[in-house]
């Protein structure tokens, strides 16, 4: 037989208006006993609200942020009889059809089965295979941001919570963020027996910035949430070092004007960006350990037969950097009309999967805004970057008088496992003179 529970707030001692942090179920799951409907969290503890039945949850009459007492209800829920001997999840959806199906004599009279025939099924303590023992310190597992319920679940999977940071309020770790972490450790994206780099470092403090004044909160754009994560890992697990020179345009800007016309033909906008596409893939093939990546053992340089380049976009949601492919295989125009089509699919979120992935080196020009040098952050697992910053005509000495000469500053960093710094000079000094000269591109 089914009946209608209601599950109030068990004694939760000396604590009073206690704030539910986490909401763990919702209406139509089904649960076991003594499984975690929600969790509060005081000034002192945190502490999970367990199931005292095995059912269906009907109504959910609490969420994230109210604060409760006891006796308090949490939730309605349908439960069977605990005679009845069936495992929790077969209870309550027989507590789900006897609550909608009409009730018969035949139904009534079929409780417990034949008690000579009958064998208890097994419990689920039983069936459950014995949690992974966690090869990490407690000291730090215990040290985690996280609810009882989380830490249990994250036990049960071997996660190490230390390595994980929070997504929930005040950082907390949520079980999503333990299940996003085991996805990332099945694909590959995370060793499951290496720390994750940087997780001794601290947080940063949580500030309450309108005790100050005015503030308005504006959430990161999709874009904004994704790239800070990876930059942050690169700039966490990556040793950089940035090289900074200037390369004399000062031909590379003529010839580039006296392109104008014919390419208007074509409706290509020729901009310095395509000849720096050019310049690098040459220089790349002179300098193949820019065009590679350190396995993930960190044992051996993968050194890649093709080139693709990457090319930071601004648009309204923050940065995106689509790849042209095979650099090395087109001309300037070809290269100049490629750049515009993709960097206008990035603005109005037309990018396709390939138009973002596998590039080998990447470039950032902030040449149309501003500045005269900055430090690009590696786009790992790329081992090099070139930024880009705005032209200035300069007097250069020529050995008789000095001349107006257009240079362009360029900043290179790169990763310092893979490139020492003579090889970065090297690098540079090339890509220097085939932007000086033109005529080099072609060799």
């Amino acid at each position: 037989m089914a009946r209608i529970e209601d599950i109030l707030v068990p004694d939760i001692g000396e604590f009073d208006a206690v704030e539910v942090i986490e909401v763990l179920v919702k209406s139509g799951d089904i649960v076991s006993a003594e499984d975690p409907l929600l969790t509060m969290e005081s000034d002192k503890a945190s502490m999970d609200v367990p199931s005292p039945f095995g059912g269906t949850v009907k109504a959910v009459k609490i969420k994230a942020g109210d604060r409760v007492s006891q006796n308090d209800l949490i939730l309605t829920m349908m439960v069977v009889e605990e005679s009845e001997n069936v495992a929790p999840e077969t209870a309550a959806k027989t507590a789900l059809s006897e609550a909608t199906a009409p009730e018969t004599e035949d139904s009534v009279s079929a409780g417990k089965p034949d008690s000579a025939s009958y064998e208890p099924a097994p419990s689920d303590s039983a069936r459950r295979p014995p949690p992974t023992v966690m090869p990490v310190a407690q000291k730090e597992f215990l040290r985690a941001h996280a609810s009882p319920s989380v830490r249990k679940f994250a036990r049960e999977l071997g996660v190490d919570l230390s390595r994980l940071q929070g997504s929930g309020r005040k950082d907390r770790i949520t079980k999503q963020d333990v299940q996003d972490y085991v996805k990332q450790v099945l694909g590959g994206a995370v060793s499951a027996t290496t720390a994750a780099a940087g997780s001794g470092i601290p947080a940063m403090p949580e500030i309450d910035f309108s005790k100050f004044g005015p503030i308005e909160i504006q959430p990161l754009s999709r874009i904004q949430k994704k790239s800070g994560v990876n930059l942050h890992r690169g700039w966490l697990n990556v040793p950089i070092v940035t090289h900074h020179d200037e390369a004399d345009i000062t031909e590379l800007e003529y010839y580039r004007k006296s392109l104008k016309e014919e390419a208007a033909k074509q409706d290509i906008k020729v901009t310095p960006l395509a000849f720096l596409l050019k310049a690098c893939a040459a220089t790349i093939q002179k300098h193949p350990n820019f065009n590679a990546s350190l396995t993930a053992d960190k044992e051996n340089l993968v050194l890649k037969k093709y080139l693709h380049i990457g090319v930071a976009v601004d648009t309204p949601d923050g940065l995106i950097v689509p790849v042209i492919r095979d650099v090395e295989q087109k001309g300037l125009l070809e290269l100049a009309k490629e750049l515009g089509e993709v960097s206008e699919r990035a603005r109005t979120k037309k990018l396709k999967t390939n138009d973002i992935q596998g590039g080998c080196f990447s470039i950032s020009s902030l040449g149309g805004i501003g500045g005269t040098a900055f430090t690009p952050l590696v786009n790992a697992p790329e081992v090099a970057i070139l930024g880009v910053t705005r032209s200035r005509m300069t007097p250069v000495w020529n050995g008789k008088e000095f001349s107006p000469r257009l240079l362009l500053p360029l900043d290179l960093t790169y990763d310092h496992r893979v490139i020492d710094g003579a090889q970065a000079a090297r690098f540079m000094v090339d890509l220097c003179g085939i932007l000086a000269d033109i005529q080099r591109m072609s060799l």
